[in-house]
């Protein structure tokens, strides 16, 4: 491969030190190790002030319109919230209210999410897919979840989720390196490959 894949992550958690951003980086590590690309972390515990309260994306200030458009030009997009009340935060899906409903076709998705016990494990299936399904993206087979048992101060410490790491990028490098990365041009558009 010889072109540099976007990858953006969307970590849901409102508060440092954090599990799932612990989670994101651990994914991001394990996928910088096969692949050449550009990563950017949005966290939506920085930005949450600034769109919490907005209702139309007209009133968006341009630091969170600048994130959106980094999600809808992403050649992968992982996600990834803890669990709140059986499902991702408000804000998380807040967040993606903002982003327009067909900028996330055939995107690759990598869904992940941290909880305290394994109990919370299904909120991949039963919350995070199907949101990613009506963006009509190509969620991957094959989600991450953490439970609070996985980490020791605040990084990755369980031989299991490791490996559930490495499977997960594994069976998503052939998905995502066939992809053709957009292309920004001098002028700051991003269009796709000709």
């Amino acid at each position: 491969m010889s072109h540099t894949f976007n990858i953006v992550a969307v970590s849901g958690s409102l508060q440092r030190p954090s599990r799932t951003l612990a989670l994101v980086q651990a994914v991001l590590a394990e996928l910088s190790g096969h692949l050449p690309l550009h990563a950017r972390v949005i966290e939506l515990g920085e930005l949450a002030p600034h769109y919490g309260a907005v209702t139309r994306p007209a009133d968006l200030p341009e630091t969170v319109r600048e994130a959106i458009q980094a999600v809808e030009q992403a050649d992968l997009l992982i996600v990834a919230s803890p669990v709140y009340r059986a499902s991702y935060t408000g804000l998380f899906k807040h967040f993606f209210d903002f982003v327009h409903h067909e900028a996330l076709f055939d995107l690759p998705v990598l869904l992940a999410a941290t909880g305290g016990s394994e109990r919370h494990a299904l909120v991949i299936e039963h919350q995070l897919r199907p949101l990613f399904s009506f963006f009509q993206a190509q969620t991957l087979p094959l989600g991450i979840y953490a439970a609070e048992s996985d980490f020791t101060d605040y990084q990755v410490s369980d031989s299991a989720l490791q490996a559930r790491i490495r499977l997960a990028v594994e069976r998503a490098l052939p998905l995502i390196s066939h992809r053709q990365p957009l292309i920004a041009s001098t002028d700051g558009a991003v269009a796709a490959p000709v």
